[in-house]
């Protein structure tokens, strides 16, 4: 089930053959993380490169008085890595962490180097994925510089309509770059106009 939907997802972006998929399942590990476990920490070289299946994970780097900065979320669909590591395998910058039980599909680097090779098309899905990443960051640093802390909070929500619910208020905070008793007031505040909002109709 976990590879069928794998393949459903790269069929949005390319077109594989029955054998080009054979190849590329074969390649392929599943794997299942409880809430709390990590798929890379900071400081070991990031091996794998995952594809979340199920479940929610957080990207955040760990400075060195011990302040999470949370860099992103990722759910259902989404690639997590450190890339930087991977590519290089150099220590990991970053750890990205289950924040539920977490399922993945994982490939090694020489695996998809190996796949690059065998099936041209996958460099391109790749490439697209990354494009869509690179712009997703771009925006993100356009949206610090000029959006408000509430804007950046409807933003979010937004973005991951359905993480909310799975992610210790803290952490939202902390990847929007605001304390968590401001975000507290933020979510009151939108609470309190949509009740007013409810009563104007």
């Amino acid at each position: 089930m976990g590879k069928k939907k794998l393949l459903e997802y790269i069929a949005g972006y390319v077109q594989l053959t029955g054998e080009e998929e054979e190849l590329l399942l074969s390649h392929a590990m599943e794997r299942n993380y409880l809430k709390g476990q990590y798929i890379v920490q900071q400081g070991d070289v990031c091996d794998k490169e995952s594809f979340v299946l199920n479940g929610c994970t957080r990207t955040f780097y760990l400075d060195g008085e011990g302040n999470e900065h949370v860099v992103m979320f990722a759910i259902e669909n989404w690639w997590v890595a450190d890339m930087g590591s991977f590519t290089s395998k150099t220590p990991a910058t970053y750890n990205v962490q289950c924040l539920d039980h977490t399922e993945v599909i994982q490939f090694t680097y020489d695996a998809m180097e190996f796949l690059y090779r065998k099936i041209p098309k996958l460099e391109r899905f790749f490439r697209l994925i990354i494009q869509k990443a690179f712009i997703a960051s771009e925006k993100r640093i356009v949206s610090n510089f000029s959006l408000t802390a509430k804007e950046r909070y409807s933003n979010f929500l937004e973005k991951y309509p359905k993480i909310e619910q799975k992610v210790p208020q803290y952490m939202v905070a902390s990847y929007l770059g605001i304390t968590k008793e401001f975000l507290s007031k933020i979510r009151s505040e939108m609470r309190n106009t949509q009740v007013e909002n409810v009563n104007l109709v």
